[in-house]
């Protein structure tokens, strides 16, 4: 089975306010369809189905947390199969997709970007993250991410990038639907949640830039990045030096039993020669005057 997916719709984006009722349109143009789908897209979550419809049916089908919900209607009057959002919500920021489907091959009808405007709120949401971390290789770190909001205590969705000169830009972890490390502030209504990121054993290819993301209150923030420098261990200058000498000293010592070993092999071969080749003519002599001395001796009785 192949399944194909084409699409004939670019994505338009919408700012509405809170509590507005939002119309996505969506008709079939003279095109013979089908069956319909409308998808909901959060940022950093999967596609959630909405509805669907079957043409030559009056019956819609909402699904999950969808079903049941009034401010979720289909419109399907004059072969329209419009999609309507009733008081809209700061949780119904996300792109909206109708799709058509006719057996295996799926068409992207219409696409929305929905973002909330709400001018009477004061969600004021800023982040903060520190500009700079210098470490040595096998310390460990942690990141810090600091996020500052007004009235708006919804939940928060924090993403780690990471980027660096040796590779692209790349999610390197998430951290979704918590908000176990908020406070709010005394006397206002600002709230304060502090997100990190905790690193272990570093070696040289953690370095980089390290930015993280929050998704909050229909609002996609990014910090202006941590970057993280590994150093190798500095030491003062009179440790490079005290080496320096000890090297040298070294070296030096290692020259000199090294030039005095092969000397006294040397010469303790001559001296060796000189006496042995002086004991050998030593012995030669003696011998020879050895038996001089037993032939005369025997000479007389020869004449005998």
């Amino acid at each position: 089975m192949t399944l194909e997916c084409t699409s004939i719709a670019l994505s338009d984006f919408l700012s509405v306010s809170i509590g507005e009722t939002v119309t996505l349109k969506c008709s079939h143009k003279g095109q013979t369809l089908k069956r319909i789908f409308w998808f909901k897209k959060s940022f950093g979550r999967k596609p959630e189905l909405i509805c669907s419809f079957y043409v030559h049916s009056t019956e819609v089908e909402f699904f999950d947390e969808f079903k049941n919900n009034r401010r979720f209607i289909l419109d399907t009057e004059n072969k329209n199969h419009n999609l309507k959002i009733f008081d809209f919500q700061f949780s119904d920021s996300a792109t909206y997709n109708c799709i058509h489907s006719d057996s295996y091959i799926l068409t992207f009808l219409e696409s929305y970007s929905v973002h909330v405007k709400d001018p009477s709120s004061s969600i004021q949401t800023s982040l903060d993250q520190s500009s700079s971390e210098n470490i040595h290789p096998g310390d460990s770190v942690t990141l810090n991410c600091t996020v500052h909001t007004g009235s708006c205590d919804g939940e928060h969705r924090v993403y780690w990038f990471k980027d660096s000169e040796d590779s692209h830009p790349g999610l390197i972890y998430t951290d979704g639907g918590r908000n176990d490390q908020c406070e709010r502030k005394k006397n206002t209504q600002t709230h304060s949640c502090v997100y990190k990121l905790h690193m272990k054993n570093l070696i040289e290819s953690h370095s980089g830039i390290y930015y993280c993301a929050v998704v909050s209150c229909g609002h996609i923030l990014f910090g202006n990045g941590t970057k993280l420098d590994l150093t190798e261990e500095n030491f003062p200058p009179f440790v490079y030096f005290l080496s320096g000498v000890l090297t040298a000293a070294l070296i030096f010592l290692t020259s000199y039993t090294i030039h005095k070993t092969q000397r006294c092999k040397s010469k303790g071969k001559i001296l060796f020669s000189d006496f042995f080749i002086n004991d050998i003519h030593f012995l030669t002599v003696k011998h020879s005057i050895k038996c001089f001395n037993l032939l005369s001796a025997r000479l007389p009785l020869l004449k005998m």
